[in-house]
Order: structure tokens, then sequence, then C-alpha cells
């Protein structure tokens, strides 16, 4: 009987068996990696240059942000450096980071998005006791929180998995590696304990989505009950784009894990975990930032202020190169 001992290495599920699809695959992967990677450094950037940005949603905001580029990093490259090189192969350890920092990222990420939804119901539902509520030490606090539980839950979820031996082979059936596909190479009964993890991470995660849920019902009866329409107006373009990141990050999310095994299919698998994993980073600075005047400004500033040094830098070498000359 072979164990984990033996593999050194996993095959990765292919998105495509033809050239031509996978480097279409590769140019896909990298359009999502490049509206991440600009989307997220804006915000990060934005919110932490900007004074006027320096309150408890944008706060969150740029953890989010973090939390969203970290995520895409650690499945993403993986999958395109594999398209491009006509391979399926990730090293042992390469598995083992992905399915420790994976579960740590999306959870956290989870996680910060149930904190920013308690943000919302205090402005809306308790202004008066918003900075009382929500002070600087107060959402450090939460911030770490949620950070902290996704490293414990990824931690636990890693050590589990690859502490069972593995004697079904090495072929995982998912771009990336991730718990339940790994479970399904093992060859000991005590993958009960990674059930009950399981379990356990989905009461979890029911409870976090339950206490949103709450939240959203308390936030639009507030709501409903503001007199005016620029009031109703301005609290809805506070609180939307959070609610549909939510809903993109649940659904996705929920099918990805919870749907019947007979429903099972390799392609349709492969999209859900890319709208899942890959998406969301990509699209939830966009979300964000649509209705939010604050931060558009914010961002419009940091973009020209860049655009500006650059081209005072370009200048400067020019003046310089002709001096010389």
């Amino acid at each position: 009987m072979s164990n984990s001992s033996s593999i050194t290495h996993f095959l990765l599920l292919p998105f495509a068996e033809t050239r031509e699809l996978q480097l279409c695959h590769f140019w896909l992967f990298l359009g999502i990696s490049l509206a991440a990677l600009v989307g997220n450094g804006l915000i990060i950037t934005s919110t932490a240059c900007d004074q006027h940005l320096h309150t408890p949603r944008y706060f969150f905001l740029l953890n989010l942000s973090l939390q969203d580029l970290c995520c895409i990093s650690t499945t993403v490259p993986r999958s395109m450096a594999n398209s491009l090189r006509d391979t399926r192969d990730i090293s042992y350890t390469g598995c083992a980071a992905q399915l420790f920092f994976f579960p740590f990222f999306i959870s956290a990420d989870y996680f910060l998005l149930t904190i920013m939804s308690y943000d919302r119901y205090v402005a809306i539902c308790k202004p008066l006791h918003y900075r009382a509520l929500l002070g600087s030490r107060a959402c450090v606090h939460m911030a770490a929180a949620a950070w902290g539980a996704g490293f414990l839950h990824a931690l636990l979820h890693a050590a589990n998995t690859f502490s069972l031996p593995l004697c079904g082979g090495n072929a995982v059936e998912q771009f990336f590696c991730v718990a339940p596909h790994i479970l399904k190479l093992s060859c000991s009964h005590s993958y009960l304990r990674e059930a009950g993890l399981l379990v356990l991470s989905c009461l979890l995660a029911l409870g976090s989505f339950v206490f949103i849920v709450g939240s959203y019902v308390q936030i639009f009866r507030a709501v409903l009950r503001i007199p005016s329409e620029q009031g109703r107006h301005k609290a809805f373009s506070m609180c939307l784009p959070h609610l549909a990141v939510v809903s993109l990050f649940v659904s996705t999310g929920t099918f990805v894990y919870l749907k019947p095994p007979s429903f099972s299919c390799p392609s349709l698998d492969l999209v859900l975990s890319v709208l899942y994993s890959g998406v969301p980073p990509a699209v939830n600075p966009l979300i964000y930032s649509l209705r939010n005047q604050e931060l558009k400004d914010a961002v419009r500033k940091q973009m020209t202020g860049c655009v500006s040094a650059a081209i005072h830098c370009l200048l400067s070498s020019a003046k310089g190169s002709q001096r010389r000359s």
C-alpha cells in the first residue's frame, strides 16, 4: 500500500487537451489576474494613502482587497504555468501550500464579509453609536480575528488531510489542490475526521450567513423607514455592493461544495471553481467602486499621481541624457 510519503507530485485537472485551448485558458487567466491585481492594488493604495478613507468601512475593504489578491495568487499562477508549458504537474509541497493557503484566504475573506455586514448594520441602524462600537482598536481586533480564524481553519484542514495515507493515485480532479479532492485519494477510514471538520466548516459558514442575512433584514427595515428618497438612495448605495459580493461568493461556493455527487461533471466543476476562486477577486473592486464616489475620486487621484510621477521621471531621464550627450 502506497502512502503520501511515496507521492512526489500530483496531476491537476487540465482545462483543455488541445494546445490552442490551453493558450486561450492562459490568456483568460492572465486577464483575470491583471484585473484583480490592478483593481485591488488601486483600492489598497487609495485607502491607505487618502486620509478621507481612513474609516472602518474602508479599513475592512482594504483587508478584503488584500485577501482577494492573496487568494487569486494561490491558485491561478500555477494553472497558467501548466497551460503554458502543456503539463499537469504540481509538486507535493506546492499542493500542500495550495491546500493550506487557499482555505486560509477564502475563509478569512468570508469572515471579513461577515464583519463588514456588521459595520453596515451599525452605520445605518445605530449611527450614533458608530464611533463607540467601531473604534480603531475594535476594527483592528475584528480584522485580526478574521485572519486568525481563517488561519486556524486552514491549518486544521491541511494538517488533517496530509496526515492521511494516500493510495488512490495522484490525479486531482480540480485545477488546484483542495481538501475534498485530496480526500478522494485517501485509503484510510480516518477521513471521517476530515468529514467532521468539513461539517464544522459548514456550520461556521451557515452561522456567518445567518448573521449576514439577519443584519440586512434589520438594515432594510431601517432604510425603508428613512423619510427622504435621497437618504434611502445613499443607504442602499452603501449596502448593495457588499450584498452583491456576498451573494456571488456564497452562491458559487455553495454550488461547488454542496452539489450532489450525481450532478458532478468535470467541465462544470472547472467553470464553477473559476467563478468561485478567480472571478470574485477580479470583480470585487468594480462592484465596490461602481456606486462609491468617494472611492472613485480617491482612485482617480491615485492614478493621476502615478501618471504624473511617471511623466516627471521620463522627462528627468530625457534631460539627463541630453546633458550627457
